[in-house]
């Protein structure tokens, strides 16, 4: 699979970036990397060449792109210059195998070169990530919707849970999940391709993570009622700040009861608790 870097330049960035960025994720984009004049956007040839770029306006802001296109083989060079390791709650390091040891923090994940989402660097994987490292996972049960690059899974793992599922609509992500899986030692640690749909019927999990897009999120929430457990927990995230009344909403009449909610620049994360 081949993909294309589109380098965008906002104006103003903030909250410029923010925006663009979530309208982007919808239309098929996998990941972004901020930069002072805006950020590059990855996304896969085939829904390159549908894009309406022009189509797409603001009143407040502006933008312009350029873009080139990256062949497979060449991801990883693109990987190393553009990509640096990511620290969470001065807590966990997310890197790439070529990136240094840091004996310093108290845990590491390591993500391999390949082009899907949950590289850490994103603000809604940030969220849901220093979330976690603040939950009980020992001895749970958890679900990964939309895994990506698996990060949120491994580092469920490593916080103690010992049944795991992560399921992608993706071949590129599910290839990458579970090679990223093998790398940090988490082979036990399950992935499969699939949406909601794919989630096994007589399976209960005590935590579910979803970091995915807002759309998706309300059309799936009805899904995760009955597979979470009675004081379970869902987290939610991919979507703005102002989405948040519309998803408690949607949470809510599914029976989910408002645990707490963060945010990081425009982005939000929503945490739910099943009574």
């Amino acid at each position: 699979m081949s993909y294309f870097a589109f380098q965008f330049v906002v104006e103003p960035v903030d909250p410029g970036s923010d925006i663009l960025i979530a309208v982007l994720a919808e239309a098929g984009f996998e990941s972004f990397e901020n930069n002072e004049n805006g950020f590059v956007g990855y996304i896969p040839e085939e829904l390159a060449e549908s894009l309406q770029l022009s189509e797409i306006a603001f009143d407040d802001f502006k933008f312009t792109y350029s873009k080139s296109k990256i062949e497979k083989e060449n991801w990883n060079e693109v990987w190393e210059k553009n990509f640096n390791p990511v620290l969470i709650e001065n807590e966990l390091l997310i890197r790439a195998p070529f990136h240094a040891v840091n004996n310093a923090v108290k845990r590491e994940i390591i993500i391999m070169p390949k082009m899907s989402f949950g590289t850490g660097h994103h603000q809604t994987t940030k969220l849901v990530c220093a979330e976690m490292l603040g939950m009980d996972f020992k001895d749970k049960s958890v679900l990964d919707m939309g895994c990506g690059t698996g990060i949120l899974a491994i580092l469920a793992r490593q916080l103690g849970a010992q049944s795991i599922l992560g399921i992608d609509i993706d071949d590129w992500s599910v290839e990458n999940a579970i090679e990223n899986c093998k790398v940090n030692a988490c082979e036990e640690i399950k992935i499969i391709k699939g949406d909601d749909q794919s989630i096994p019927t007589n399976q209960m999990f005590d935590v579910i993570l979803a970091n995915i897009n807002k759309n998706i999120l309300k059309r799936q929430i009805k899904t995760y009622q009955p597979c979470l457990k009675a004081n379970g927990f869902l987290l939610i995230s991919g979507f703005f700040k102002t989405d948040i009344p519309e998803l408690i909403q949607a949470a809510e009449q599914q029976k989910f009861k408002f645990h707490k909610q963060e945010t990081d620049g425009e982005w939000a994360m929503l945490v739910f608790k099943k009574n």
